[in-house]
């Protein structure tokens, strides 16, 4: 098992961060490193520069090897900031403490003026996860009704596990369709790296 030396984190390092915050880290902070744990089109799409592509499944199940590769700042990154802070949690919970989040996530940094990389074809990639999320619940649960009234009354049985299922999600900040969701083949990136390619990039930026 690997030790952790949490004592190399900033001293009361914020949880969450504003993009205004963020922006004056980059310019009084060599030490800042900024994680983004979308998927890869999304990262492909928009994306903060010089920040490290790390998606939240595979830190989720690398989080002991992640954690060790950090540098003294870090800045976790996503799409509106639960992603990030699901992240965090898994930092913390190997003993990598001192790791803040972005508070409204990479639109939010680019609309405050920050440094974004923006891909080809903007507009008509995929939709964030979160939006993806929201349109298969949400047809999900319009399926069952209908189905229901049209079909059989046993069909109903889906809007609630749905409802059950986003119930749990937001009482545990977690989210299973969005894991699922985010290994679809359109959420996928040609350049999205293997664990072993993120581990490296961050060992060379610390």
């Amino acid at each position: 098992m690997t030790s952790l030396n949490t004592t190399n984190a900033p001293d009361a390092a914020p949880r969450s961060i504003d993009a205004s915050t963020l922006k004056t880290w980059e310019d009084n902070h060599d030490d800042l490193m900024i994680v983004d744990v979308r998927s890869g089109a999304e990262f492909d799409s928009l994306h903060i520069l010089g920040s490290y592509h790390v998606p939240l499944a595979m830190l989720s199940e690398h989080a002991e090897e992640f954690a060790a590769k950090m540098g003294t700042r870090v800045v976790l990154v996503c799409q509106s900031g639960n992603r990030a802070e699901q992240a965090r949690k898994h930092l913390d919970a190997v003993g990598r403490a001192g790791v803040s989040v972005l508070s409204g996530g990479v639109p939010a940094y680019a609309a405050a003026g920050g440094n974004v990389i923006r891909g080809r074809g903007r507009g008509r990639g995929p939709w964030a996860l979160e939006r993806q999320v929201r349109m298969a619940a949400g047809s999900l649960v319009l399926a069952g009704v209908l189905g229901s009234k049209f079909v059989s009354p046993k069909l109903g049985l889906i809007a609630g596990g749905i409802g059950a299922g986003l119930t749990f999600s937001a009482a545990t900040n977690s989210c299973a369709m969005g894991q699922v969701l985010s290994k679809m083949p359109w959420n996928r990136s040609a350049n999205e790296p293997t664990a072993h390619q993120a581990l490296q990039s961050l060992s060379a930026g610390v």
